[in-house]
């Protein structure tokens, strides 16, 4: 199977996994961002921060975003610390993050030991406006690399900034669910054949794209909802993908 996909806590399954095992970390981690006060930040859900209180989608929550920002910062260091472990010389890493927590996330990854290469942006083009303010229709991918690239092995030419609105109705099927249609532009900095890492994978938006775009996918999930909602996804987007030429006939 070109996939694996892990339930449970990801630094667990990280140590378990052996070195130099991926190409590329693609991750949109939990940003345990928004709290103004300790209260807002321990009481309220990733639900309660990221839907509306009319939201018609009854999504279901996920935990891991209640931390202070020292916390956050200290469980991204550890875990990109394990990333890198199992990232290829040359690989790289790629983070979703939002304003009040980009600094942050750009200290974390270089002091997991990863070579900072710089700030990519996601445009939301359905974002609310703000009266009197402007509006916060950008989130930011955090990108490095463990040591220097060899763009030999991997010739692309990708954008810096990817416009595209969050999935929405029957489609949304994760709280911060991030369009396939970037996340399969991401995914080219990963070699053709390579494997990428998620391991935050939500609903698998990660792994759809990267076996959409002939990528191998290496997923994990705490939140067992989710995980069941990804395995069903990247099931069917092989099933969706298989040629003649991908079937053997046994007798």
């Amino acid at each position: 199977m070109p996939f694996s996909l892990h339930q449970g806590d990801a630094l667990a399954v990280l140590s378990g996994l052996p070195d130099g095992c991926v190409d590329s970390v693609i991750t949109d981690p939990p940003y345990n961002s928004g709290g103004r006060t300790a209260k807002e930040r321990t009481t309220r859900s990733a639900k309660q921060k990221y839907t509306s209180a009319d939201s018609k989608n009854d999504l279901a929550d996920f935990t891991g975003e209640n931390m202070d920002q020292r916390s956050y910062a200290f469980w991204l260091t550890q875990i990109m610390t394990e990333a890198h472990r199992l990232t290829k010389t040359g690989g790289t890493a790629l983070l979703f993050t939002d304003w009040r927590q980009l600094p942050t996330t750009t200290d974390a990854i270089q002091a997991a030991g990863w070579l900072w290469r710089g700030v990519l942006a996601w445009h939301k083009p359905q974002a609310r406006p703000q009266r009197g303010r402007f509006t916060q229709n950008c989130e930011f991918i955090v990108w490095a690399s463990k040591g220097p690239i060899d763009g030999s092995r991997n010739p692309v030419y990708l954008p810096g900034m990817y416009s595209a609105s969050q999935p929405s109705g029957a489609k949304r099927q994760h709280i911060t669910q991030k369009p396939v249609e970037v996340m399969r532009e991401l995914v080219k900095i990963s070699p053709e054949g390579g494997t990428i890492l998620d391991f935050c994978s939500g609903s698998g938006s990660t792994g759809v794209a990267a076996l959409l775009e002939g990528r191998d996918f290496i997923g994990v999930e705490k939140t067992e909802h989710y995980a069941s909602i990804a395995a069903d996804r990247l099931t069917e987007t092989i099933r969706a993908t298989l040629t003649q030429d991908d079937v053997v006939l046994t007798a």
